[in-house]
């Protein structure tokens, strides 16, 4: 019989806890894997929530065990295997049926697949990570609002909450859901790496131990900078490895992964024309950070570092204020979106999204979303209650890396921000001196700052 209120394919983590979710929340949701040992497994190990999970071999199984119009969740890898997901399950979906792509897709890719696609698709980015999935992660849905509307129910339900209210929500047309996430990730990229630099100097500058440096963020955790990143970076650095016994954080190799979603964040402000330093920086570390075999051979080379003369309160403003900076780029780069795609994109709305549930969750978003609401046309940097912040720490954020520069310590993203805040607040910049050039070398033309005619040129066009 069709009983199932959703169908889910892809039972890999994320998919695997999302149905034990929507089962745990009172709905009944057919499951398929393209491993049918892996799907009976799923159910196996769902305990009392398997009554209200309905194992499926094939997926025409899967189709007819869906009420009518069908709703298809799937959580399979990005890129090509979605498209050949959507190819083989089409031919036993109805006109009606809607397919909802909630993996980590490329925001394009989303937007294609809507214009090509002969019926209605959803593109959603889900973040919280495994344990968010299974017990409530932040849903940012993009496509059309009637589609949203009959799912709806069931996403809000598995959503977290902050205050009772769901962090989940349709933020535009098309492709921004999955544009959201992008940005989403590309700031978490940001904020991890703020972390890890101060973490560094911590523990090369100052020399502290991580045993130190876990109740340093603990304490941090309480303030400004509560969130879920400076509660886990707490965690990380007090975990003992029972093999060495020490620290855990002292054996873990130094080199990053991703999966490409900062990548795209970093490539789509360039097509945008919106800079975001901070993220940008974060991505580079990544990837500097992976060239293990190069950078001992440099150390070796060009030797090591000194030692810091900083308080933890220096550092813990300096972290504030690149926080703050970071999400300025990254909610920037949202509202030139939205003019860009013609989204009804509210950075207010993807501020109050991410309060609870997902990686960038932070005490911060609240007053963010209110700014936003206040002042639609502004930057964070402009509202009152940011400005404030950003004038009581600058000067450390300033300190910290000055110091650290000194010191041979890396800080690429803090510099970054510093040089970001600059850069803004600096009226008179240095960009005509650029316009010279273009125009020497290739007549581009410039524009007078006196009279505001543009298309002029220097002596050298006479020649």
């Amino acid at each position: 019989m069709a009983d199932a209120d959703i169908g889910l394919i892809g039972l890999g983590t994320m998919g695997s806890a999302l149905a034990l979710n929507i089962a745990e929340k009172g709905f009944t949701v057919a499951v398929f894997n393209r491993t049918t040992a892996k799907t009976h497994a799923f159910v196996e190990e769902a305990g009392d929530l398997a009554a209200r999970v309905v194992p499926c071999e094939t997926l025409e199984a899967l189709t007819a065990a869906v009420r009518g119009p069908r709703a298809v969740l799937l959580m399979v890898p990005a890129g090509a295997p979605v498209d050949d997901q959507i190819a083989a399950l089409d031919p036993y979906l109805g006109v009606d049926d809607l397919i909802i792509d909630a993996g980590n897709a490329n925001f394009r890719d989303t937007m294609r697949r809507m214009e090509t696609l002969d019926r209605p698709f959803l593109g959603v980015g889900v973040s919280g990570g495994e344990d968010g999935a299974r017990h409530g992660p932040a849903i940012m849905a993009g496509g059309d609002k009637a589609h949203w509307d009959r799912v709806e129910p069931i996403l809000t339900a598995i959503s977290a909450k902050f205050d009772g209210v769901p962090c989940a929500a349709h933020l535009g047309e098309t492709g921004a859901g999955h544009f959201v996430k992008a940005v989403h990730n590309g700031i978490e990229y940001a904020d991890m790496q703020l972390i890890a630099e101060t973490y560094g100097l911590m523990r090369d500058g100052l020399g502290m131990a991580a045993a130190d440096i876990a109740p340093a963020f603990a304490h941090w955790n309480e303030g400004r900078l509560s969130s879920y990143l400076i509660e886990i970076s707490a965690a990380v650095a007090a975990a003992h490895d029972a093999t060495t016994d020490g620290p855990l954080l002292d054996v873990i190799v130094d080199a990053a992964g991703q999966k490409g979603t900062g990548r795209w964040t970093a490539i789509e402000a360039q097509h945008l024309g919106t800079p975001i330093p901070v993220i940008e920086a974060a991505v580079a570390a990544r990837n500097m950070s992976a060239r293990r075999d190069l950078r001992a051979a440099l150390a070796d080379t060009f030797g090591g570092t000194e030692r810091l003369q900083l308080g933890e309160d220096r550092l813990e403003a300096a972290l504030t204020c690149g926080k703050v900076l970071c999400y300025t780029q990254g909610f920037d780069m949202l509202r030139a979106a939205a003019r860009a795609f013609e989204w009804s994109l509210m950075r207010e709305d993807v501020a109050r999204n991410w309060r609870a549930g997902c990686i960038i969750r932070s005490a911060m978003l609240d007053d963010m979303a209110e700014a936003f609401e206040v002042a639609p046309g502004k930057t964070l940097m402009e509202a009152p209650h940011f400005a404030d912040i950003l004038s009581q720490t600058i000067g450390a954020l300033r300190e910290v890396v000055v110091t650290a520069s000194a010191a041979g310590l890396p800080v690429p993203a803090m510099a970054a921000a510093l040089g970001y805040f600059d850069t803004m607040r600096l009226e008179r910049g240095t960009a005509n001196m650029i316009q010279g050039q273009r125009d020497y070398f290739g007549l581009h033309g410039f524009q007078r700052l006196d009279s505001g005619e543009s298309g002029q040129h220097g002596p050298w066009a006479e020649g």
